[in-house]
């Protein structure tokens, strides 16, 4: 049966696939913001910041609707992200309170663990779909070798 440590290791890895998600949207926001206005001529730094602070500062939901209005998602990526955008709120927002006391059985921590692999397949299938429009496809990525120190952002 479940431990607690397990559903908190779970509720972990489904908390970074969101912030991978994020992460993912913000850069595409960059971009497309980038070519708007210019960006990558080098000569307007104060506005790339500018930009840069707001889309940091931007929750998941407003990256979505602005991305929507210059990037544009079609049908089934527009369904995904959707989904995604309301697992991650429910994880964030209401998880916990949601699964109330079940966190002191087996069969309660069972329960939690199967609505976080469902928003964990949800949230990572949402950022593999994005990524995928950057020419990246984890799926098929083997034999990479993955960065084991701190990437300065």
């Amino acid at each position: 049966m479940p431990t607690l440590d397990e559903v908190y290791r779970k509720f972990g890895e489904v908390a970074e696939a969101a912030q991978l998600l994020e992460t993912e949207l913000g850069t595409m926001q960059l971009c497309a913001e980038g070519w708007e206005h210019d960006l990558f001529a080098g000569d307007k730094g104060e506005l790339a910041t500018e930009i840069y602070n707001q889309i940091n500062k931007s929750t998941l939901g407003l990256l979505l609707r602005q991305l929507a209005k210059s990037v544009g998602f079609s049908g089934d990526l527009e369904l995904l992200l959707a989904n995604a955008l309301a697992e991650r709120n429910q994880l964030f927002h209401s998880f916990y309170r949601k699964h109330n006391f079940r966190r002191n059985s087996d069969d309660g921590r069972a329960k939690m663990l199967e609505d976080l692999d469902r928003k964990h397949g949800t949230i990572l299938g949402a950022y593999k779909a994005v990524i995928r429009l950057s020419g990246v496809d984890l799926d098929r990525l083997t034999d990479v070798s993955m960065p084991t120190t701190h990437v300065k952002i």
